[in-house]
This record gives C-alpha cells, sequence and structure tokens, in this order.
C-alpha cells in the first residue's frame, strides 16, 4: 500500500500531491511541502496510508464521531 499526501484547501478540498511507496520517502516529502506551506492560507497537508487513492480521500473528508469522554462540563 502507498503513501498519499495531499494538500487540503478551504471547505475540505483534496488536492493529490503524489504517492510514494515508503513511510520514509512520503514523509521527507510531505516535510519539505509544509515548509513552504503560507500559514494565512489555511490550507495543510497531510500523509495517508491507504488501499487506494479513493480510500485515503474517503478517510481524510469523513466526519469524526465525537468521543463523549473528551467532551463536557467535567473539566
Amino acid at each position: 500500500m502507498p503513501y498519499y499526501v495531499f494538500r487540503i484547501g478551504m471547505f475540505k478540498v483534496l488536492e493529490k500531491q503524489g504517492e510514494w511507496a515508503s513511510f520514509k520517502e512520503a514523509k521527507a516529502q510531505v516535510n519539505e511541502m509544509r515548509k513552504t506551506l503560507d500559514a494565512k492560507s489555511g490550507d495543510q497537508y497531510k500523509m495517508i496510508f491507504a488501499d487506494n487513492e479513493i480510500a485515503a480521500q474517503d478517510t481524510l473528508t469523513a466526519e469524526r464521531e465525537l468521543d463523549k469522554s473528551l467532551s463536557g462540563d467535567d473539566w
């Protein structure tokens, strides 16, 4: 399974930046990409390990359920 790198823009728009066979290569690339990112843009780079590009996109755009143990007035 390859490692995919996506740029996530406004409104969770995904733009594939590439795919790599090894973690080390993908991590090095995403770190270089993050150095050039403008902090004011709100964009992000994310790396994900998935069976295919569609599975990677689905995982990155999936809504997560709120963990009830981390919310509330108990703090």
